[in-house]
């Protein structure tokens, strides 16, 4: 009954992005490839081929039973296809979900997973205690891993620039060359160079980094005419670029590995658009400048309206997150995808991103999450850079948003605490009393109680997610909202 591979070449297996080929070599992955196919994912995890193959021998009779130990992002992305199908074929009976793992040194956080076949009847334990069955994703309650990713929130969230490459230059030296005269072309250097921002410029204080960008598809000599940033590109990349397997990165090594073009032709139109790391260890969604360059390690949802902010913000949301996504490290910091996390996430009814924000605008429900969400971001912006330590000044010349210049050395030395993460941990009364009542709207405009309880929440999304893709009609869709799902 196992499901038999169809070979697919031309898509390698990664670990963890591309450290499989790196640490295996292309032979051994294109060995994998042809025996695994299309049953793993090219981006599974080298684990996810051991219980495969495990599995393959429980469906034959070859085991009875088999058990495995994986870091615990087995359990959502694409690794959990594998656990997928042994829950449908077979039965997980023991399983320890999330378990802290330290040996030689190394210290993570891992999924300890038994399994059998069909035909085998066992007592079922989650994490040390009876269940009454266990999920792919490895709950006993609610298997979000049904969710399916829904075509009203397509084209909308995507992953960030990838840049491979030491393109992104110190604020200074980016207005160095901001100052001088238009080049040979007749252009200025504005035209290739973006502040640049990253997962921990979000988390922590800016780093005010900027970056070299020569777009998509500048050819080689209508970028040499920006002189002093190719040179710049030509030095520090170029060498490193030449020695790259992929011919594609090794031969435009002027331009950015994965530049996402999807990316900036849905930020076209925008003024600015909502960020959150993809690995944060607190869920949290801010505004960038659509003149921002965002690094790969932010995911960007091109919306520009208080209200979807405002919904990606609520704890509805980022319980629907923290379960539908993975975790790294020993800090098991949450991850955050365009495809597992946010197309999955069914937003209420006539608020989704598939509509213009205009044409919800009068929509009192709308109007008040906007409302909440924009008292939230004012607040923080208020503690971030109180403007008795902070002047925003402008970049030597125009186009790009401000930035935050310290007073003077005692408001810089103050300003160093002062970032999103400490905020989030500490938490203070007035932020956990704007998240409420942001909350509060979010909860009103799904038709919900305020005080609804997180399982009870995600039970009705999961109805929502899976009634909205099966049947768009607005007949089905109204019939789910008197019902309260």
């Amino acid at each position: 009954a196992w499901p038999e591979a169809d070979v697919v070449i031309g898509n390698p297996p990664f670990l963890g992005g591309k450290l499989l080929r790196g640490g295996l070599g292309g032979e051994y992955v294109e060995s994998l490839q042809r025996l695994y196919g299309a049953r793993l994912h090219g981006e599974a995890d080298l684990v996810c081929h051991w219980f495969d193959k495990a599995a393959r021998l429980v469906a034959d009779g070859r085991l009875a039973r088999a058990g495995l130990v994986a870091t615990n992002s087995i359990r959502g992305g694409r690794n959990r296809a594998v656990l997928d199908r042994i829950a449908e074929h077979g039965a997980i009976f023991d399983a320890w979900s999330d378990e802290p793992w330290v040996v030689d040194g190394a210290a993570v956080r891992v999924s300890l997973i038994c399994f059998t076949g069909a035909d085998t009847e066992l007592p079922v334990t989650l994490n040390g205690a009876p269940a009454a069955r266990i999920h792919a994703n490895l709950t006993a309650d609610l298997d979000l891993g049904k969710a399916v990713r829904l075509q009203r929130n397509a084209g909308v969230s995507f992953m960030g620039d990838t840049k491979n490459g030491a393109f992104d230059v110190p604020g200074e030296l980016a207005r160095a060359w901001l100052r001088l005269p238009a080049n040979p072309n007749g252009r200025p250097n504005a035209d290739v160079l973006k502040p640049w921002m990253n997962g921990m410029d979000v988390t922590r204080r800016s780093a005010g980094k900027w970056i070299v960008d020569f777009g998509c598809d500048m050819p080689e000599g209508e970028a040499a005419f920006y002189e002093a940033p190719f040179a710049h590109v030509a030095e520090h990349v170029k060498p490193v670029r030449h020695r790259n397997r992929a011919r594609k990165v090794r031969e435009f090594w002027w331009r950015h590995e994965a530049p996402r073009p999807g990316m900036w032709k849905a930020l076209a139109d925008l003024s600015r658009y909502i960020a959150t790391p993809t690995v944060a260890k607190h869920r949290l969604f801010v505004w960038l400048d659509t003149r921002v360059c965002p690094d790969h390690q932010l995911i960007v949802i091109a919306r520009d309206d208080d209200t979807t902010f405002g919904i990606l913000h609520s704890r509805f949301h980022e319980a629907w997150s923290l379960r539908l996504g993975t975790w790294l490290g020993k800090g098991n910091d949450p991850r955050y995808t365009p495809t597992t996390t946010f197309e999955t996430f069914p937003f209420p009814q006539g608020l989704s991103p598939d509509i213009p924000a205009a044409d919800y605008a009068n929509d009192p429900r709308a109007a008040a999450i906007a409302e909440a969400a924009r008292h939230l971001v004012a607040l923080r912006d208020r503690w971030l850079n109180p403007p008795e330590w902070v002047e925003w000044a402008d970049e030597p010349v125009p186009g790009y948003p401000k930035r935050p210049v310290p007073r003077d050395e005692a408001a810089a030395r103050e300003l160093k605490t002062r970032t999103l993460t400490a905020l989030y941990n500490t938490r203070p009364q007035w932020l956990t009393d704007a998240h409420a009542a942001l909350d509060t709207t979010v909860a009103a405009a799904y038709g919900w109680p305020a005080d609804i309880a997180d399982d009870d929440a995600l039970r009705r999304l999961l109805t929502f997610n899976i009634m909205v893709e099966k049947h768009r009609s607005p007949s089905s869709l109204n019939l789910l909202k008197r019902r309260g799902e």
